[in-house]
Order: structure tokens, then C-alpha cells, then sequence
């Protein structure tokens, strides 16, 4: 299986996303002769293997089906085993952007965790960028690799397990960006700027606590970092329903029947007693007003509004109004409160060393 070269037919040994709807997938390793349970039945793979990714497939009792769909970095974040707390796509993406990273660049990482955000360095990276990731725990560093491999991205990347709060990165030069996921970012700083080429580069730290985005940044000014800057990635959502609302009532506009006297750029609507006042060269005949206005007409009864004597069922037949005289309106509001916070963001840049100057 490989989150780099897709194919069309899942084949045995595949890592499959089973969708179970908007907010329900699940992971499943294809192997011959085994049978996955779901809310919605079994699914033996043998039935599975063979299929098309995006098909739609049967459980065993015909009552239930999934759809099959392709790994990617963003199905990956949401259907992983959690080993450690992830960052998810909504943090990754401003993570990527505010980092630069495009084909090519080297990036160090630490620590590596689930894997989460580091699927998504490679897919953003390759073919010829390389992520170095480390984790100070031995078991989840080893767990990462195996992951790596079987996805087919453990040619972009090495893993290692190791403490760099204590013992560094070990690469000095090597890479375009750094980011830090751990419990005191700023001890690794002088890690980081070490590991920067000296052309220059960008790090971001993941933190959950303000203090510890205080002792960040004064960490990454005495280290010659500039353009520091912290962001929270929040996201809004949006209750959809339909409401009762006062029906709006518009009034066809009055036309103007005056002439207009122009000076330059200034427009000055004269009245009609006075028109003949002004030289006949500066006046304008505004029958263009009311062309607009009869255009303005002809687009609003173009448009299918309800019978003035019609009720309030047979303008809306599938939803009954609360009060007499409103319509029902799809609407979208946004929530009072916005649920979740996942850290704070702190990126700086590290500017290219001359030597000789």
C-alpha cells in the first residue's frame, strides 16, 4: 500500500478507509480470509479485495453497506490509532503554509507521535524533500516506522527515538524547517536554529499553554529569530435550520423625470422647473432612469414569488409556519460558543548567515 503511487484496485496487504458515514471510518489492513465487523454488519475482506476504491460495498447480510475509499493524509488524521494527542487538518494546513514547505524542502520534526501531522510533511515534501522525525519514547518511535513503511513513504523519511531536549537533533545544516511538538519547546531552540541551513529557515512550535508560548518566544529572540508570531486556528461552525421569518415587502421605486446637469465629474439632479433655466449644451434627457427602473421591475416579477392571497400551507406545503405572515427561511448561524482548543502556533524565521561581511 502506498500514500504516493494509487492505484485503482484494492489489492491483499492494503490499508482501506472504510466510510461509514460523515463522521464514522474506520481503518482496515485487506487480508485474505478475514471478516470486519461494523454497526452495519460483516464485511468478510475476500469480498472486499478485488473491489474499486469508492465502490460501494455490501455487508454479508445484504443490510448494511460502506463505501471504499483511498488512504490520504487527511483520512489518516482521522481514522489512526491514537498513541499520543494528534494535531488534525485544521492546524496541519496553517502549519504548512506559515513553514513553506514545498517538493524539496528538509524538514525536522519532533516528536512524532501518532504519525499524524508527519503523513503530511511527506505528502507535501516528495518526491525529493526527506523528514527527519524523532520521539523520545522507544515503542511509539518504532511503531511510527513500521507505519512509514507499509504506507510506502519510508524512503522519504527517518525516524529515530531520541531526547533532543537533552541531546539535540544530532544534524546540524541539513534542514529548510523545524517543528516542535514537545512539553518545553524552548529548551530545543538552540536544537532547531543549529539544525537550520545557514540560508535560512522557519520553525514553528505546537503549545497548549500560553506560558509556554512566553518562554518560546523570548527563547527564540535571544537565539536571532525574527518575525515571531503566535496564531490560533479556531474553527466556527454553523448551525443549518430553517426558521419563521417576516415575509420582506419591496415597493417599486418612483422614476426620476427631471434632467441631469453634469460639471466635470459632478452629477446634480435638477428639478423640472428648472430646467430651462440651464444651457441647453450641459443638460442630459434621463430616459435612461427609467429604463433602469423597468428593467429593475421586469427582474423582480420575473422572480416566482408567492400569490398575495395564497396561505401560509400553500406557500410552503412541507413545513408549517409558526406565525401567520413569515416564510420559512433555510438559514445558517453561527454557535455562541466555539467548542475545542487545540494550542497556539508560534512561528519565527531564522535569517541567512553572510560570513565576510
Amino acid at each position: 500500500m502506498s500514500f504516493v503511487e494509487n492505484h485503482e484496485i484494492v489489492q491483499n496487504g492494503d490499508t482501506v478507509i472504510l466510510f461509514l458515514g460523515h463522521n464514522s471510518m474506520q481503518t482496515v489492513k485487506m487480508v485474505s480470509g478475514k471478516v470486519h465487523q461494523t454497526k452495519f454488519g460483516a464485511f468478510p475482506h475476500d469480498r472486499i479485495i478485488g473491489k474499486r476504491f469508492g465502490s460501494k460495498v455490501f455487508s454479508k447480510n445484504n443490510r448494511g453497506y460502506v463505501y471504499l475509499l483511498y488512504p490520504s493524509p487527511e483520512l489518516w488524521t482521522v481514522t489512526l490509532p491514537h498513541r499520543t494527542q494528534i494535531l488534525y487538518t485544521t492546524d496541519i494546513s496553517l502549519i504548512t503554509l506559515e513553514l513553506d514547505l514545498k517538493p524539496g524542502s528538509v524538514v525536522v520534526e519532533s516528536g512524532t507521535g501518532s504519525g499524524s501531522i508527519s503523513h503530511a510533511f511527506v505528502r507535501t515534501i516528495m518526491p525529493t524533500g526527506h523528514l527527519h522525525t524523532f520521539d523520545f519514547h522507544q515503542q511509539r518511535a518504532d511503531q511510527a516506522k513500521l507505519d512509514f513503511e507499509s504506507h510506502g513513504i519510508g524512503k522519504f523519511v527517518t525516524g529515530a527515538c531520541k531526547d533532543v531536549l537533552a541531546d539535540g537533533f544530532g544534524l546540524k545544516n541539513v534542514a529548510d524547517a523545524v517543528f516542535l511538538d514537545l512539553p518545553k519547546p524552548w529548551v530545543a531552540i538552540p536544537h532547531a536554529k543549529e539544525a537550520l541551513k545557514a540560508s535560512g529557515g522557519r520553525v514553528c512550535s505546537f503549545s497548549p499553554c500560553i506560558e509556554q508560548v512566553q518562554r518560546t518566544c523570548e527563547q527564540l529572540r535571544k537565539s536571532g529569530f525574527c518575525e515571531i508570531k503566535t496564531l490560533e486556528c479556531l474553527c466556527k461552525t454553523y448551525d443549518v435550520r430553517t426558521v419563521p421569518l417576516p415575509e420582506a415587502k419591496f415597493s417599486k421605486p418612483k422614476p426620476f423625470h427631471g434632467k441631469v446637469a453634469r460639471d466635470g465629474e459632478t452629477k446634480i439632479e435638477v428639478p423640472e422647473d428648472e430646467v430651462e433655466t440651464l444651457p441647453d449644451e450641459k443638460l442630459e434627457e434621463t430616459s435612461n432612469c427609467n429604463v433602469i427602473n423597468e428593467d429593475f421591475t421586469k427582474a423582480a416579477g420575473s422572480l416566482k414569488r408567492p400569490h398575495p392571497d395564497s396561505t401560509n400551507e400553500e406557500r410552503n406545503p412541507h413545513v408549517k409556519l409558526q406565525k401567520p405572515g413569515n416564510l420559512n427561511t433555510l438559514t445558517a448561524r453561527p454557535i455562541k460558543e466555539i467548542p475545542g482548543h487545540t494550542g497556539y502556533l508560534t512561528f519565527a524565521s531564522l535569517l541567512p548567515v553572510f560570513k565576510g561581511l
